[in-house]
């Protein structure tokens, strides 16, 4: 399911997103029920989208959980479609805006990429909505504005760094979207992974008794040996189950060889 963002009322969006218009919050107590404001809508979708997922997202089901009908939302909300601009600029505001200032370049690229990786995972709904058409909220240029700064420590030329946040940004979301559904599987198939594999491993010896010979180049690569494990974020007594693991070293891996290039360039750079 992708979902594209800037559908709703452009002026409307953008006014909503960037508070143009925003007025003091009423006074007094609140009332039996929630409070209604454009913040308190925003939250209370984020968190419906977050425990759910975006296909259950509708200003009906937001309104149920702030005790309210879905009517009374359009009252600071046009339509679902402002709401999940609104909802993706909001959740934007959890990246760190400021690193260590530092020579090391490298290393604070590969920081942004871990806690813009977690970012995705908390949110995976996010990774739902393409990033062909940006929402143009503020929170969202803090993010896109943070990488740029990173990555002008490099001293690589305006161009290149264009082309570098056209690629690490596609790249973590990619590699948060493998971890996101590595997580999901289990539960939305009703089988683990270890079962899933076992049953479709000996499925296909007994079918395709010619595998390493059709595929020698796969097969070459499984019987040289599994990667090092992926330990987990609380090490080896904390380990995560294998196919998030697996996906966290792809995304380890593959954050080094990108940095490698960048390093790469920049040397190049330097010695031209």
């Amino acid at each position: 399911m992708v979902v594209f963002a800037g559908q709703g009322d452009p002026r409307r969006s953008l006014t909503l997103l960037w508070r143009a218009d925003a007025s003091p919050p009423p006074r007094g107590g609140p009332g039996p029920r929630a409070r209604l404001s454009v913040d308190a809508i925003v939250a209370a979708a984020v968190e419906l989208a977050d425990e759910k997922g975006m296909a259950a997202l509708s200003m009906r089901a937001v309104g149920d959980r702030l005790g309210h009908t879905a009517m009374a939302l359009y009252t600071h909300v046009p339509g679902k479609s402002e709401l999940l601009d609104l909802m993706h600029d909001s959740v934007h505001a959890e990246l760190p805006r400021h690193y260590p200032e530092s020579d090391d370049w490298r290393e604070a690229l590969t920081t942004w990429a871990h806690e813009v990786l977690e970012f995705y995972v908390r949110h995976p709904w996010v990774l739902q909505v393409s990033q062909a058409r940006p929402v143009l909220g503020p929170h969202e240029y803090a993010g896109l504005d943070t990488l740029v700064a990173l990555l002008r420590a490099t001293g690589l030329a305006a161009g290149t760094l264009r082309r570098l946040v056209g690629t690490l940004f596609p790249f973590v979301r990619g590699a948060a979207q493998a971890v996101a559904d590595a997580r999901l599987a289990a539960a939305a198939t009703g089988s683990s992974d270890e079962e899933w594999w076992a049953v479709r491993s000996a499925a296909l010896t007994e079918l395709v008794p010619d595998f390493a010979e059709r595929f020698p180049a796969v097969s070459r690569l499984e019987a040289e040996g599994p990667v090092d494990p992926y330990p987990g974020p609380g090490g080896d007594a904390d380990p995560v189950p294998f196919p998030e693991r697996e996906a966290r070293e792809t995304f380890r891996v593959g954050l080094g060889v990108l940095l490698d290039g960048i390093e790469a360039a920049v040397a190049a750079r330097e010695a031209g």
